[in-house]
């Protein structure tokens, strides 16, 4: 049997820990984990690194860099004006994750110019989501019968 005292430490150091929890603001997050370096799931965000949101709310933690990214840019520019200024801190592309997973992936990747240009005259045209990019794949490759 636990003694008293032992009792009344152990509740305190429950009652701590819970208060310490209760401080860590989070917001809802998918279940599904994308297997890039990208995405977060940490509350604290590195020096040098800003955060995003995509439209199905999973959290991206990037570099500064990427900020001077035309794309990037452009994707700041339609997220202002689809939702406006944020409010709250919160900087939310009205696109989903598949399709930032792409562009971050593509960024790394140093494309040339004119692939740049393409991506973002088809972001202004779409909705940034990764059905668009299944489609044009798909479109690009009809296949040809001869007779």
């Amino acid at each position: 049997m636990i003694s008293a005292k032992k009792l009344i430490k152990l509740a305190r150091k429950w009652q701590k820990m819970a208060s310490i929890r209760r401080k860590i603001i989070t917001l809802p997050r998918t279940t599904r984990d994308a297997e890039t370096t990208s995405c977060s799931t940490s509350s604290v965000v590195g020096k040098g690194h800003f955060v995003v949101y995509s439209v199905d709310q999973k959290r991206f933690v990037l570099p500064l860099e990427y900020l001077k990214n035309k794309i990037v840019m452009e994707l700041f520019n339609l997220a202002a004006e689809e939702f406006g200024l944020p409010g709250d801190g919160l900087l939310i592309l009205p696109c989903d994750a598949n399709f930032i997973e792409y562009v971050i992936a593509l960024i790394k990747m140093k494309p040339r110019k004119e692939v740049e240009k393409a991506l973002i005259l088809s972001v202004g045209t779409c909705h940034c989501s990764s059905l668009y990019l299944y489609q044009q794949e798909i479109s690009q490759q009809l296949p040809t019968c001869s007779f």
